[in-house]
Parts: structure tokens; C-alpha cells; sequence
């Protein structure tokens, strides 16, 4: 007599994680190559990437320069804030600002 092998419930979550952007806001206190240069020593963009997202955060007062995981975004903020003043600017107090916020 053979046996039945017992059915077994099993739940699979194969969601990913939730995705993170990383905000870079504008202001004045910064000029163009402060940000072409922090987000090529940071984010290892190309100068000319870099500059496309430098002329979006003029425009536009935000651009979106990564999506990633809650943690990578989390590091790259902590990067931006600390990445210091622009020495071209002296009225230049320190780091630009960065937020992140959920990616839908």
C-alpha cells in the first residue's frame, strides 16, 4: 500500500524590495562644476551625465540621481551632505541637500 506524500502549503514571496530615489534639491550656494564634480566622485557619473543632472536641478529645483535600495539611498544622502562647501562660491556654507522618497 503506497502513501500519499502530504500536501504542503508554501508561500513563496519573490517580491523585491522597495526601491528608493535619491533626491538632489537646488539651491544657490553651489555652482555647476561643484556638482559635476560631486556626483562624479559619488554617484560615478560621467561629467556629461553630471551636467545634464545639473542643469535639471537648475530648471526644474530637483533631479533624481539614483534608485536604488532603502540602504544604498540612505549612503549616498549621507555622501551629498557631507561632500562639503563649493570653494568657488564664497557665500557657500556647506553641502547641498539631498532627500530620499519611495519609487512608484
Amino acid at each position: 500500500m503506497a502513501t500519499a506524500a502530504p500536501d504542503v502549503a508554501t508561500n513563496q514571496d519573490t517580491s523585491l524590495a522597495p526601491r528608493w530615489h535619491v533626491v538632489l534639491l537646488n539651491d544657490d550656494d553651489h555652482s555647476y562644476e561643484y556638482v559635476i564634480d560631486m556626483l562624479v566622485a559619488i554617484f560615478a557619473k560621467t561629467p556629461e551625465r553630471a551636467f545634464q543632472h545639473a542643469c535639471e536641478v537648475d530648471a526644474t529645483g530637483r533631479t533624481i540621481l539614483d534608485t536604488t535600495s532603502k540602504e544604498r539611498a540612505e549612503l549616498k544622502v549621507e555622501q551629498i551632505h557631507a561632500f562639503g562647501k563649493d570653494p568657488r562660491i564664497p557665500r557657500s556654507q556647506g553641502s547641498m541637500s539631498a532627500e530620499m522618497e519611495p519609487a512608484e
